[in-house]
């Protein structure tokens, strides 16, 4: 199982090929239609969290991001000073508590291993705030043995989901960096109350 030393060598070793350097286009343009600015906010498994520092910088302050690694969360504090260190959780996901309006999903749901992805589901069921939606990007790639990450198709997505959550959208994602073209939907589901 891939556990906390493997992530963080992977940091320290400058190993995050899936680090695109920047907030991914569709959850900047997601970000940017926001007009509540005080949504309680969490971003798990966040490794360099360019959205964390992009919602900072556009003035989301009520912001938590939540890594199993340490690297990552320090390299997001050096980018964006201001953010107080008790936002930056050092936490296993599957056992943090709290409840949040939205949660973004950016690379986080590709890299657990696919027998947890029921237990993540049900995670985030118990994170959300009644209402409470979460956004964000999933792999559309056939699912391997190999990975992270592992990848999954919209059928599989729709039944993982649908009897918690509003699925109101998930589909291709038409604003991808190119390397993942035709490889990412995007996904609003909202919690079912």
């Amino acid at each position: 199982m891939v556990g906390k030393d493997y992530w963080e060598k992977r940091y320290i070793n400058n190993e995050t090929g899936w680090d695109i350097g920047s907030v991914s286009n569709p959850l900047k343009q997601y970000i940017d239609q926001i007009k509540d600015k005080s949504l309680k906010i969490l971003i798990p498994g966040a490794g360099n969290s360019y959205e964390a520092e992009y919602l900072w910088n556009n003035g989301f302050k009520n912001i938590y991001i939540l890594d199993i690694a340490q690297q990552p969360l320090d390299n997001l504090k050096k980018r964006v000073p201001e953010i107080p260190i008790n936002r930056l959780l050092k936490q296993d996901f599957f056992k943090f508590e709290n409840q949040f309006d939205l949660i973004i999903e950016q690379t986080f749901f590709c890299a657990i291993n696919p027998n947890l992805r029921v237990a993540y589901k049900n995670k985030m069921f118990k994170l959300l705030k009644p209402s409470g939606k979460l956004v964000g990007l999933l792999f559309n790639f056939e699912l391997t043995e190999s990975g992270p990450p592992f990848g999954g198709s919209k059928t599989e997505y729709q039944s993982l989901f649908q009897n918690d959550f509003k699925i109101k959208t998930l589909e291709p994602s038409i604003n991808s960096i190119k390397q993942r073209q035709g490889k990412e939907l995007f996904f609003i589901f909202e919690k079912k109350t």
